[in-house]
């Protein structure tokens, strides 16, 4: 007779893992109210310790994207206008200046 294996949620895992990081308690008691192993406990610790700075660089990229978006957008519009105005100087010959 085998055991079905838990699922557990991702929510749960950063619950028990920043639990674990903040050490206010003992691994063995977080498991316990958990009813988890404790060998879970401090291997989601370390899954939150080594992902944590990922949660702070990917706002700053995704941030940095959309201005260089933003700044290709300003760059097409200027050039669009300069050829406007050259083209519309060119027209107007004398009368422009």
């Amino acid at each position: 007779m085998s055991k079905k294996r838990r699922q557990h949620s991702a929510a749960l895992k950063a619950q028990v893992g920043l639990e674990a990081l903040k050490e206010i308690q003992p691994v063995h008691v977080i498991a316990a109210k958990h009813q988890v192993h404790p060998t879970q406990v401090n291997q989601w610790k370390k899954e939150v310790a080594e992902r944590l700075p990922e949660v702070f660089s990917k706002q700053a990229d995704a941030n940095a994207a959309e201005a260089q978006a933003r700044e290709q957008e300003l760059y097409a519009e200027i050039g669009k206008l300069k050829m406007q105005l050259e083209w519309l100087k060119k027209k107007l010959g004398p009368y422009g200046d």
